[in-house]
């Protein structure tokens, strides 16, 4: 049976905005779509689930749907569903988060301890409504990306457009430039920023060849380079890194700031 693609609703207009843009992506995936609402104990929760069923209906009616009313902890729910799910799609903002939070806290905490994808929803309807053909992926030196970087590769295959691949590098404190050395020309000394790219990017793109790949080093901060390079995106993917000796993922600075701030959907990825 294909795992199904799971979005958490609560009745805000967030999270029906997530279930539009959950449609959409189990559309062009071909999986099942399973609306889930985390109520109360005395909630039934029907009201929540019909108006979401509807707007599933309404945003892609060839697939799939069910639905689930859970009671207790909303993010508890979600994270269980994380398992035998495709991704977890949750909106920016829900109904019982504090109006100074730029991110709710179920979606922070879900987006900490699930196991799968989980993509929050952000941004003006020309963002979500994938208007600008481009899917944008952080990658790091090393391993740490290679998850977020199939999955972007995926999301751009479905999508028919574009990759742009952002590695941001900084040489680090304390070390001494000899003189007339740039700091671009010290990083190349060690490991080329372009290299960190090709080599993240190589066996992903042969298998995707369709997929054209824009590849972007940037010399300065991950996070305003990543989210500068989201301006002109439909979505945003991370790598989310797991905790040694303990259970889910810690998210990192760039993690916390891209969840907070990214001008368009975001998807986090866990590393394996």
């Amino acid at each position: 049976m294909t795992i199904p693609l799971v979005v958490g609703v609560d009745g805000s207009e967030a999270s029906l905005e997530a279930v539009d843009w959950a449609a959409g992506e189990a559309a062009r995936h071909g999986v099942p779509l399973h609306l889930l609402h985390a109520a109360a104990p005395d909630d039934e929760g029907t009201e929540v689930i019909r108006a979401a069923s509807e707007r599933a209906g309404n945003a892609a009616p060839g697939v799939r749907l069910t639905s689930e009313v859970r009671h207790g902890d909303a993010a508890a729910a979600l994270v269980g569903t994380a398992h035998d799910a495709f991704a977890l799609v949750l909106g920016s903002r829900g109904l019982g988060d504090l109006t100074g939070l730029l991110l709710g806290s179920v979606g922070l905490a879900v987006a900490a301890r699930a196991d799968c994808p989980v993509v929050v929803v952000r941004g003006a309807a020309e963002h979500r409504g994938s208007r600008f053909g481009s899917v944008v992926v952080g990658v790091e030196d090393g391993e740490g990306s290679r998850t977020a970087v199939d999955f972007a590769f995926r999301e751009a295959h479905v999508r028919r457009c574009r990759l742009v691949a952002v590695h941001a590098w900084t040489v680090p404190v304390g070390s001494p430039l000899p003189p007339g050395l740039s700091g671009f020309a010290l990083q190349a000394l060690q490991r080329p920023p372009a290299q960190v790219l090709a080599e993240a990017l190589h066996d992903p793109a042969e298998r995707y060849q369709g997929v054209p790949v824009t590849s972007e080093a940037v010399e300065g901060s991950a996070r305003r380079a990543l989210l500068r390079a989201a301006a002109g995106a439909d979505l945003l993917v991370v790598g989310a890194r797991r905790r040694q000796g303990h259970i889910g993922l810690q998210l990192g600075l760039v993690n916390h700031a891209v969840l907070h701030h990214a001008p368009c959907p975001i998807a986090v990825v866990p590393r394996t």
